[in-house]
């Protein structure tokens, strides 16, 4: 039989919620109102994974033809954040759905009385907004946002914050995740990694990665 995790961490885009249609959205938005051109989806599914403010800076990059470090240091970027942060906010909930069996999957867990955590790069603000538009926020024990410490990931420190707090040996706990971030993540803090195929890996196949177990979908931690 499966060993029982004590801590389950889980990213958030493209693990437990299809998130890129809507962030998408809020891109061109934005993209719109200071008068750039139109990304497309495929684009915006290539740079999910550092947080929206990088990917946003990504965006605009390529909008301009420049660096991602020019945007992220000129003087008008502060601002299209600003016009970012509101339509977001507005389309949080708009275009996402859960993927399968993942609340499912959530009450179960919590029933077995396995922590559950959330990981993500997305900064707090989004992160709980998406979260409470599906209803999930009160499944977690806790949830760790790119803004919530002082590094994210693939920086461990989330993992060590959890294995501490819970008091949870790493060798009870997993990672469940979508992408070589994640990977790393876990890698970084010694524990466990499952990843998922389904979501956003800056287009390269996850199995690349190398997780200790690619699953179908999130029911296999009921297996």
């Amino acid at each position: 039989m499966m060993r029982r995790f004590e801590l389950v961490l889980f990213d958030l885009d493209g693990t437990l919620i299809e998130t890129a249609p809507e962030i998408a959205d809020a891109v061109n938005d934005t993209l719109a109102a200071v008068g750039k051109p139109a990304v497309t989806q495929q684009q915006v599914n290539g740079w999910i994974g550092h947080g929206t403010r990088e990917l946003l800076i990504q965006a605009l990059a390529w909008c301009e033809g420049s660096s991602a470090d020019s945007v992220r240091h000129s003087a008008g970027f502060a601002q299209t954040e600003a016009v970012f942060a509101r339509h977001y906010l507005a389309r949080c909930g708009t275009r996402s759905h859960l993927y399968p069996q993942v609340r499912e999957t959530l009450t179960e867990l919590r029933a077995q009385g396995v922590r559950l955590v959330v990981v993500t790069n997305k900064e707090d603000r989004y992160t709980r907004t998406v979260l409470d538009a599906h209803r999930l926020m009160p499944m977690f024990d806790r949830v760790i946002s790119g803004d919530t410490l002082p590094v994210k990931k693939p920086d461990p420190t989330a993992i060590r914050t959890c294995l501490h707090d819970f008091g949870v040996a790493p060798a009870q706990a997993l990672f469940v995740g979508d992408s070589s971030i994640d990977v790393a993540t876990a890698r970084n803090g010694g524990i466990a990694v499952w990843a998922l195929p389904y979501g956003y890996n800056m287009g390269d196949p996850i199995e690349a990665c190398g997780p200790d177990r690619v699953i179908a979908d999130v029911s296999a931690l009921l297996s």
